[in-house]
Parts: C-alpha cells; structure tokens; sequence
C-alpha cells in the first residue's frame, strides 16, 4: 500500500484527470442468479502473470528473484498457457472450463479502474460502492461516506446476519465503514471476538504470541484459515475475502515471493471452492468473484510501484464462476469494462439491485 501525491497538487498537474468514465451500457440480459456469493480480491496482482504466467524479464533477474533457477523449475515454460497454467492452476484448470475470465488485454478484452488514483483505498471504494468519489484519494484510514454493496444487502431482510468480511489489510473497516454500518468484518491481525472452536483459540494464539511484526497487513494464510472457520460455523449468504500479500511482496521488490503468494492465492480459492462444492445449501448455489483492486507498472523497471502516474496501473481483471454462468473460460473478445460495474454486478448475482447509489451498470455475463 502506497501514499499518493495530494489531490490539490495532482488537481493543478492534470486538469484533464477527473473527467467522468463512459461506462458500457450492457445487452438487456440477466445475470445469471446465485443463493450465495463469495467476492474475493488479491491485491494489486497484474493481469500480465494471470494471463501469461511468469514474466521472463523479472523471473531471470536476480534483483527480484534470487533464486532463479528454482523459480523456473516452478513456474516457467515456453508458452504463455503453459506458464500460467504453472502458476494458477485452479484459475487455468477449473475456472477456464466452468466459468469466465476477464481482461486479457493481448486480445483487446479490458478491464480498468475508472478512478484516477489506481491504488488500493480508492480502488475497493470503487469495487464496493461503484463510484468513483474524487475525494478519496489516499489509503488514509478515513471512514467512507459512500454506501457500500455489502451494507446494502445487510440491510435487506433475505441478508441481514448473513453478509461477512475478511481481510488482511487493516483499512478495511474504514472503507467499508463498519462504524456507520456494524458489518462483521475480521481485518488485520484483530483477534476472533468470544472464540469457541478449538481453532478459533489456535487463530488468536498465533496472531498474538507467534506473530512478533504486526503490519498493516496480516499474513494471508491467517486471513483465510479465519474466514473459513467462520463460513463453516455461520453458513453466511455474502462473504469477502480480501487477500493483500501479492501487493506486499511486489512493493518489497521480490518477485519469487509475490508469484508464491498468487499461487497460495489459487490454492486457497480452489480449496474454498471444493469445500463450497461439497456442503450442502452452497453446492451449485454459489457464485465466486474474483477480482484485484489495481494494477502495477507494466515496465519491468515499474512493476514494483502503482499509481496515477505509472503507466499501466489501472489494468485490472475479474473473474466469475457459479450456477448458470457459462463454461466460457477466457473471454477473447474485444470489449472494455470497468472495476465500477462491479458493485452492481455483485447485487445482481443475488437477484437484488443497487438502488441506492447512482452505481454503473452490470457486467454482463454469458
């Protein structure tokens, strides 16, 4: 996570930046309609390692992978489908077979951020309430005005109780603004309130004896262990899940860790999807959405950095998997959509509609 240059300074540089985004106007179809909805964010993780797998640039350095040897024998091959199929099997294996995949830029199918800042407060706001507001502009833990599309749907009775959170990074309460809205939410390395399971004890006892550097970002594997021992024992309708360790180990310059960490990413998702697959009430009644909030510099000398001002960091990419979605895989067409749509797609995938905020429209899915 990064801070930005302020708003008036970058109001004076570019006095073009804050033009509203043409939004797409999606075909008159439905989307396809879930009981359950599980979103899932890796931070800041480029669609160029999705798409094509490891970069041969940053994989053969030395300065951002040490041992490079040992990372090729994981996840190099000559093809790009080879090499992605390395580093995100689930995605590549599963998803591509039974769901569809978004931005693929080499076949001109775009996905952007609309907002102006490409870093991570102003990018979930995005995600979350399908606005763009021009006065969010840092990663400050400042509490979002806006209404958020997990509120909403915990305001509705079909919901209420049954929406959750997850993340490891600690700005999330801020964003989603559990001071106005009280959503369960578990961020950073908060402890898990009145444990009752034996593993819910083992979570907190590792979070406050073996962890000794509480960042801001906690470690994924905890974010994951924690929200799946919640989803188990609540059955929640609507949960998040926002991962954050690609973004931390690209900003340390270390790419063999940042392609690790997007490969316990796709573990993680794969083992969530078959525990999904295997429950009853969630078996073929749940959709995923897969989603990061921004990109990175698309230069092998910028891939450790975002923002406004690097080339390539609002570049992003989603994908869906669930009951009526179809079997596309990876959508070759030439098309743009934005982070935007998402807040409203989110509400559509559960038969409801975003009403309360001015959102763009839905992505629309095969």
């Amino acid at each position: 996570m990064k801070s930005i240059l302020s708003f008036i300074t970058l109001a004076v540089m570019l006095p073009g930046l804050y033009e509203p985004v043409s939004l797409p106007t999606p075909p008159d179809n439905k989307l396809p309609v879930a009981e359950n909805l599980f979103i899932i964010t890796t931070d800041g993780f480029r669609w160029q390692e999705l798409f094509t797998g490891a970069d041969s640039t940053l994989i053969n350095s030395e300065k951002y992978t040490p041992d490079t040897s040992t990372l090729k024998l994981l996840y190099w091959a000559e093809s790009p489908e080879e090499r992605r199929k390395k580093l995100m099997p689930f995605f590549w294996n599963v998803i591509a077979a039974k769901g569809q995949i978004f931005g693929n830029r080499t076949y001109g199918n775009n996905v952007n951020v609309a907002n102006s800042y490409a870093i991570s407060y102003p990018g979930y706001n995005e995600i979350f309430t399908g606005n763009t507001d021009i006065t969010i502009a840092s990663n400050r833990k400042k509490n979002n005005p806006n209404i958020n599309v997990l509120e909403y749907l915990n305001g509705k009775e079909a919901f209420h109780g049954k929406v959750a959170a997850f993340t490891s990074w600690d700005v999330f309460p801020y964003i989603l603004n559990t001071d106005r809205n009280a959503l369960p939410i578990n961020s950073g390395y908060a402890e898990l309130k009145e444990p009752e399971t034996e593993t819910e004890y083992l979570i907190n006892k590792v979070q406050s004896d073996v962890v000794q550097e509480k960042n801001a970002t906690r470690q994924d594997a905890l974010t994951f262990l924690t929200a799946k021992e919640y989803i188990n024992k609540n059955k929640p309708r609507v949960v998040y899940l926002g991962l954050g360790e690609t973004d931390e180990f690209a900003h340390q310059g270390r790419y063999d860790l940042y392609l690790n960490k997007a490969t316990e990413v796709d573990k993680m998702i794969a083992d969530l999807w078959h525990w999904v697959q295997t429950t009853p009430g969630y078996k073929d009644h749940t959709t995923f959405l897969i989603t990061t909030d921004h990109g990175r510099g698309s230069k092998s000398s910028r891939w450790t950095s975002h923002g406004e001002l690097i080339n390539g960091s609002s570049q992003t990419w989603f994908a869906v998997i669930g009951p009526g979605v179809k079997g596309i895989g990876e959508i070759r067409e030439k098309g743009q959509y934005y982070q935007s749509q998402l807040a409203e797609t989110i509400a559509g995938i559960l038969g409801e509609k975003f009403i309360l905020q001015n959102a763009a429209p839905p992505v629309s899915l095969r």
